[in-house]
């Protein structure tokens, strides 16, 4: 066969192969979703942070101050000439670091350029799910002195042995909280007792909602649907009388919102996660992984249909 031949034939052969390629690596809901318009997705780069390190600190002020430094150093490095190119096309995007990741909303032939870069291993799909609640069951008119689920995982023991959540932060990530709900305020992190101080305390991922009661980047806690206050109370609730809704009373807590009105997207997930390992002022600025929470909660799924 001439080599001018095999050549042309290896030239055509190339945009398929070269498209194979590209379709590997992006979520098929991503490319069904962008043929037909703009669609929200998750660039992960290749590069990510070597957190080993970590493991040889003593304190968890150096672990986290590490974590931290390690993960935006690294996100600031790769995902800079991916960031200017998103600029230069005018996409919307929002940069995160705690897995190296860039949201971004665009057509196909901006998911198809993004894919097929080397510093690029994957673009996943950031889909609207809805939060699906079990049926209600019927509940007594009167409350218990002690809620029967908190006596089932026999808090009230631990509580006689003096563990309560003294000195322990709890968070969570759900649709917000009623931060001033009496069973609630007296331990909310951001309240002394006589002024509220909602800054390294509350976060709120939800940027871009319509119609949404507590409107967008709110800058208090605020919940939109009534579940994030529902799961707060069960962790720390107590109204400092004789009903006890709360495993941990004497806990503090934290919160982040990644639910408008019980939508939620793997992007409002990840902002919150980050947001936990180095809380930030209302303005998003000056992380302090000193402020991060003891324990993380998470009263919700992510489907198949999610990723």
């Amino acid at each position: 066969m001439p080599l001018r031949v095999l050549l042309a034939l290896v030239l055509a052969l190339f945009p398929t192969i070269a498209s194979s390629q590209v379709s590997g690596k992006v979520d098929p809901w991503v490319l069904d979703t962008a043929a037909r318009g703009d669609a929200e997705f998750l660039v992960l780069l290749r590069d990510q942070a070597d957190l080993r390190g970590a493991r040889s600190l003593l304190t968890r002020a150096e672990k986290g101050a590490f974590v931290v430094d390690a993960l935006t150093s690294t996100a600031a490095r790769a995902q800079a000439p991916i960031v200017s190119l998103l600029e230069e096309r005018g996409a919307p995007h929002r940069a995160f670091w705690v897995a190296d990741a860039i949201w971004v909303r665009g057509g196909l032939a901006l998911v198809e350029e993004l894919a097929s870069r080397a510093d690029v291993v994957h673009v996943y799909a950031n889909p609207h799910v809805r939060l699906s609640l079990p049926p209600e069951s019927a509940t007594p008119s009167q409350p218990d002195t002690i809620e029967w689920n908190v006596s089932q995982v026999h808090a009230p023991d631990m509580w006689a042995l003096g563990y309560d959540g003294t000195g322990v932060v709890v968070s969570g990530a759900d649709t917000g909280y009623q931060w001033d709900h009496p069973a609630l305020k007296p331990h909310y992190r951001g309240w002394n007792g006589s002024s509220a101080d909602h800054d390294y305390n509350w976060h709120d991922a939800i940027h871009d909602s319509t119609g949404n009661p507590c409107g967008n980047d709110s800058p208090f806690p605020c919940d939109d649907y009534g579940h994030g206050t529902h799961t707060m109370g069960t962790m720390a609730g107590s109204d400092g009388g004789a009903n006890q809704i709360g495993v941990a009373p004497g806990a503090k807590w934290i919160g982040c919102r990644n639910m408008d009105q019980g939508n939620g997207t793997p992007a409002r997930y990840t902002e919150c996660f980050q947001w936990f390992i180095a809380p930030t002022d209302l303005s998003g600025q000056n992380p302090d992984p000193s402020k991060a929470p003891d324990v993380i909660n998470n009263s919700w799924t992510c489907p198949p249909s999610e990723g």
